[in-house]
């Protein structure tokens, strides 16, 4: 929205596929997110930082809002037979996204197999597999 320019907040609105639409993993590096929620069924989630990568999660209806932390990787999933629409506050007119799958497997040059293999404690030909798959734009 132009008319928030300069003021240090950015407003977006989300729309869920049916039964299954995600938006991914991911960060905001600079910002908070406040979800309000429209219509439908939404799972959300973060992940406490370091080191008890606690997870806190809930089911979101009609109405419901709820709170990300600025930078805590979260998540949202339809888990409902509706479509789903929400708006989302960042505090900041450039919050950042990092979408943790594709800065993992899809970063240019790739991060070396070997160490995603030992990280994420998988076969080098899986690794070597996922990225593959993953890149900007693979919607």
């Amino acid at each position: 929205i132009p008319g928030l320019n300069t003021l240090g907040i950015s407003l977006v609105r989300i729309d869920y596929a049916l039964y299954g639409g995600l938006n991914p993993p991911h960060t905001h590096p600079r910002a908070t997110m406040i979800l309000v929620f429209l219509e439908g069924t939404l799972y959300v989630d973060f992940v406490t930082s370091n080191t008890d990568n606690r997870l806190i999660t809930k089911v979101l209806n009609l109405g419901d809002m709820f709170v990300f932390p600025v930078g805590l990787i979260h998540f949202q999933f339809n888990i409902g037979n509706t479509k789903v629409v929400a708006f989302a506050g960042l505090s900041s007119q450039n919050p950042g996204v990092i979408t943790i799958t594709n800065a993992v497997f899809g970063s240019n040059p790739p991060i070396n197999p070997d160490v995603l293999s030992k990280a994420f404690q998988l076969d080098k030909n899986i690794v070597t597999y996922l990225q593959s798959k993953f890149w900007w734009d693979n919607n």
